[in-house]
């Protein structure tokens, strides 16, 4: 996988704080405030403009966009037209009167976003998403909830106070969401401001709201839609149910009964257990989701017309470098080296392996560098596939 975009990778995010320390003291364990003094740390995600750009121009939807106030309820037949068309003048007169504008998915529809999402990605393995809110001056969006996934709040422009509360489910999984009439939010145990240009990391169950201040605020939440432990042995017993029948046979007939004896079911139950411990094995169903990971993030090949313009002035002394963004996984064997991007797999010779881990690991490099013992027109060859293929840049002809 490729080096992070600088504006816009982990490390960026996290700045002061390293990914190490991230990872071993807050990783899915409590939240995280990063306050900064820097109000344009974020803008070049962003702005007012934009936002208003996508609301007005690009067709965006009803459930895409919606609107949401904690202290009045807000149906989407008052602001849309025909079911999901959206009445753009209601939007902004509702959002005049207190209702945030959420908009789901904007990494869809936003390169910078998109470039965070595919940069955080790759450090934790696992597809995010971006929502975008925008709300009136002293207004609140959503009452006090807890979410289902790990979130990132970047405030782009002026500030919210955000209120922390309990773990009514910790680490809930995406079918355990909150319910006010079930789970109980606690007492507050984390007050603060987000600032522009500062960043909180919440845990997936910790409950929280926030509300803004006397300024219209906009934040970006980038929450990530984190592969699981459960999700790891569900796929296992799957796969262990389909190749031994043992695992496929009927529960014991009459186990409904009032009087059936558990004690013989027990037992299977145990047998059942320690032959899908003794046979586990993690490489074959972490490498489905490795594939399922690399083939959910689309690619971004802006410029793709250009590189392939690029080609024929390509020369072994050429700058080129790893496409920012690019998520890829390179697998070898005895025969044959592979790539998987972009939801397909590209073979190469196994020869070619020590190449493709250079290229695909630099953010720059000069194309005689590769560390093979392909001649120039090999290395040009291997060079002009992978730009073809949307994984490497032409830096400098």
């Amino acid at each position: 996988m490729c080096p992070p975009c600088p504006h816009s990778s982990f490390e960026w995010l996290l700045n002061p704080l390293s990914k190490e320390e991230f990872f071993a003291d807050y990783w899915e364990k409590k939240p995280l405030v990063i306050k900064r003094g820097q109000p344009d740390y974020f803008s070049s995600l962003l702005s007012f403009d934009e936002v208003d750009r996508v609301i007005t121009t690009l067709d965006r939807r009803y459930p895409d966009v919606t609107l949401k106030n904690a202290k009045a309820k807000v149906s989407a037949d008052q602001y849309t037209v025909n079911g999901d068309s959206l009445d753009v003048a209601r939007v902004y007169q509702l959002f005049a009167q207190g209702s945030t504008i959420t908009l789901a998915f904007l990494d869809t529809v936003v390169p910078s976003l998109a470039d965070l999402c595919r940069n955080l990605e790759r450090e934790i393995s696992c597809p995010f998403q971006t929502n975008v809110y925008l709300t009136p001056p002293g207004a609140q969006g959503a009452r006090p909830h807890y979410d289902s996934h790990d979130v990132f709040v970047l405030q782009v422009i002026n500030s919210k106070q955000w209120t922390i509360y309990g773990t009514p489910v910790e680490l809930p999984l995406a079918g355990q969401g909150f319910d006010a009439s079930v789970h109980e939010i606690g007492a507050p145990t984390l007050e603060f401001t987000l600032e522009a240009g500062d960043v909180t990391y919440i845990p997936r169950g910790v409950a929280h709201d926030a509300h803004s201040g006397d300024n219209v605020s906009l934040h970006v939440t980038a929450g990530a839609l984190c592969y699981t432990w459960a999700d790891l042995l569900l796929e296992l017993v799957a796969d262990k149910s389909l190749n031994h029948p043992t695992f496929r046979k009927a529960l014991p007939p009459g186990f409904a009964a009032q009087d059936f004896d558990r004690a013989a079911a027990r037992d299977t139950l145990r047998n059942l257990l320690q032959q899908l411990s003794a046979s586990a094995e993690l490489d074959p169903i972490l490498d489905r989701f490795v594939d399922e990971f690399v083939s959910a993030c689309p690619p971004l090949l802006r410029g793709q017309m250009a590189q392939s313009a690029n080609l024929d002035s390509l020369t072994i002394r050429s700058a080129v470098g790893a496409r920012p963004g690019a998520i890829s996984h390179l697998r070898t064997n005895g025969t044959s080296a592979s790539v998987a991007c972009y939801g397909r797999t590209i073979s190469f010779p196994s020869h070619a392996a020590e190449s493709l881990r250079f290229a695909l690991g630099r953010a720059q490099f000069v194309v005689s560098e590769l560390p093979c013992d392909l001649d120039d027109e090999g290395k040009l060859t291997l060079v002009r596939r992978l730009i073809r293929e949307g994984l490497v840049l032409v830096l400098a002809p």
